[in-house]
């Protein structure tokens, strides 16, 4: 079966989420807990006004999340350990067939990868969030596709057209995969996701690279727009160790070429202005976007870049409604929209457009 993932700017059926329900994500204090429900539900009730969307529950909150959420969301009981989708849930995939009168068959595939707790870092559970993926695959009625590459969403990103975006820090993680190269690698994402070009950014960012860190999910720092342009995160700020890795990335992205054989088109998208929160050098970014049917759920921090980058997600995805969250919540415990999300692409018989 030849798997594709699409673009995240192609149609799709539904959004996935996962509810925290304990430990850091939904902290130690009851404002903190409230905090925590009143920012996912935000993201969830921001997309269904877009698209469907089903929400992973566990069972102790079972009677909890509905009051935050919609009633129009779908509400999915299975046990977690913590709330993002991205991580946990599969990578969809589809396989298309050109029938004889000329429609598209679309059979609907989940990549499973393995999931450790980014690494197997000390701080981490993941015994529930292991089996999350093919239980979200099970309900999105997807064809299983396991894979032994220890991986995550946030730690790729697609054009939809042959090139993936990753990072060394990630899949070369010897927390992850001791002993895979970049050649084993590359042959799974191609096996898994159809992609034909690798394209290897250095590092993430820096805070996302300390100890609480995802040790450098690209979906903070790069995303595709559409093939061959690359929205990037841009800090400007010479004294944030940020800087740096911002001039990193766009050098990797300004000497490579995309599975088409074409150079890529760089769009800055500034980082906020704000540079450090109680906590040290802040990650935030306006990257970690989600797309979803006729919309772009963008991070805000109420910062004065806010109306900046919004303006630039407009103009980078037209014909698309931008809408701000906050997410500084998200940010604090160690995420964005695009982390808590993990979108299904449209599997209709006649197939999909761009939108």
């Amino acid at each position: 079966m030849n798997w594709r993932m699409p673009a995240e700017g192609d149609r799709h059926e539904r959004t996935w989420l996962a509810w925290p329900t304990g430990g850091y994500t939904l902290g130690n204090t009851p404002a903190a807990a409230e905090e925590a429900r009143t920012t996912w539900a935000a993201v969830a009730n921001a997309i269904v006004d877009f698209e469907p969307v089903c929400v992973v529950v566990d069972p102790r909150d079972a009677e909890l999340a509905p009051r935050y959420l919609s009633g129009e969301i779908d509400v999915r009981i299975a046990p977690l350990n913590d709330a993002w989708m991205r991580d946990i849930g599969p990578s969809f995939v589809v396989a298309d067939t050109r029938m004889p009168d000329g429609r598209t068959q679309r059979r609907l595939g989940a990549v499973n990868w393995k999931f450790n707790g980014w690494g197997a870092q000390d701080w981490a559970h993941w015994d529930k969030d292991a089996l999350v993926g093919a239980t979200v695959a099970t309900w999105a009625e997807a064809e299983i596709i396991d894979s032994t590459l220890v991986n995550e969403g946030g730690g790729i990103q697609v054009d939809g057209a042959g090139t993936v975006l990753a990072t060394k820090t990630v899949q070369l993680d010897p927390g992850r995969n001791p002993g895979r190269d970049r050649s084993a690698v590359e042959s799974e994402l191609a096996r898994t996701l159809g992609t034909t070009k690798t394209v290897w950014l250095p590092r993430g960012l820096t805070r996302d690279s300390e100890r609480f860190g995802t040790r450098g999910h690209v979906d903070i720092v790069a995303a595709f727009a559409r093939p061959g342009v690359v929205l990037v995160h841009d800090q400007r700020d010479r004294s944030h160790p940020d800087f740096a890795v911002s001039r990193d990335i766009m050098t990797t992205l300004s000497r490579e070429r995309d599975a088409a054989g074409n150079a890529f088109e760089v769009i800055p998208v500034p980082a906020p202005a704000t540079l450090r929160d109680g906590d040290g050098w802040v990650d935030y970014s306006y990257i970690n976007h989600v797309l979803v049917n006729g919309g772009v759920i963008a991070c805000s921090f109420d910062d004065r870049n806010d109306d900046e980058a919004a303006r630039i997600l407009g103009e980078a995805y037209p014909g698309r409604r931008v809408v701000l969250v906050d997410a500084r919540p998200l940010f604090a415990r160690g995420g964005g929209i695009h982390c808590i999300t993990q979108q299904q692409p449209e599997s209709a018989t006649t197939g999909t457009a761009n939108q």
